[in-house]
Parts: structure tokens; sequence; C-alpha cells
């Protein structure tokens, strides 16, 4: 029993730990900026450089805290009526859930708040000026030549990926 509730915490973790930097791209778009009219232009891209962006984990956080909660406390009270024995089969029942509760909170309270990703630091030229953009992506989503910048919002940038990733095997 103790393997299965180590596993699934374990499980736990490995699921929750990480932040879906799928939709932290700079071609992901929320909801709200669907139907809506957004700025464009082209720029040329003069270098492409790797960058790590801190994001935030919160959510995978909390997530993980629950499900550790609820599996400690499942897990707690089986272990805790198997050795509270016939006559003490609620009380032990009761602890071991309380116990094994506060034990996956704990478990979940291992899931850092902020994670790093993978990002690029984009050069690029704008008419005569040189800017920098950082956003979340891979270096193999860019290269130098032109692309679109689309700005959803006041000083946004968001670079469209202008080369494609090779397939992983």
């Amino acid at each position: 029993m103790k393997k299965i509730i180590s596993l699934s915490i374990v499980a736990m973790l490995a699921l929750t730990g990480c932040v879906d930097t799928n939709t932290l791209g700079s071609d992901v778009y929320d909801v709200n900026d669907l139907n809506t009219q957004q700025d464009a232009k082209t720029v040329q891209i003069l270098s492409i450089m790797p960058a790590k962006v801190a994001v935030d984990n919160t959510e995978a956080k909390r997530t993980a805290q629950g499900i550790g909660t609820l599996l400690g406390a499942v897990g707690g009270a089986i272990l805790g009526n198997k050795m509270g024995g016939r006559r003490h089969e609620t009380g032990g029942t009761v602890a071991g859930g309380t116990v094994g509760a506060a034990g996956g909170y704990a478990a979940g309270s291992m899931v850092k708040d902020k994670v790093v990703v993978e990002g690029v630091t984009i050069a690029y030229k704008q008419g005569t000026k040189l800017k920098t953009s950082t956003q979340a992506g891979r270096m193999c989503q860019f290269k130098e030549g032109t692309a679109l910048l689309i700005s959803t919002r006041t000083k946004e940038t968001r670079i469209q990926p202008n080369a494609v990733c090779p397939k992983e095997k």
C-alpha cells in the first residue's frame, strides 16, 4: 500500500509539475483576441538567440496540492484502518486520512511556483530601428528574414514563427 501511495504521489507530481508550454507561444491566442482587429506589420529578423522564460506555475501547484491531499487522505485512511485493528477501525481510518491528507498536501507543495521554459530572443529591424522581443518558443520556429509581427495590445510583440521545426520521431 505504501508503494502505491508513493507511486501515486510521484505520478501526480510528474503530471502537474510542468507548465503546458504549447499555450505560451506567440502564435497562441486568448479567446478574447479572436475576431478582433490586430495591428500587423512585417519585420526583418536579424538574429535569434536562445532564452529562458520564468513562467507562473501557481495553478499546477494548486492542482498538485489538491490531488496530493485526496490521494494522501484515501491512502492514509486505508493504512489507518488496517493498523487500527478491529476495535479502533474508525479512529484509525480518520487519523490515517488526516495524516495522509497533510502529507499529500505537503507533497503537492513541492511543485515550484515558477518554472523556466524554453524561449527565444529575436532581434529584428522595424523600419530603421533595431528592436528585440523575447517570447516563449523554440529556436527552430524562427529563421532570419521576413516575419509577421502582430500586436493585440499596446507594446505587445507576437513575432509569428517563420520556420517549421523538424518532426520528432
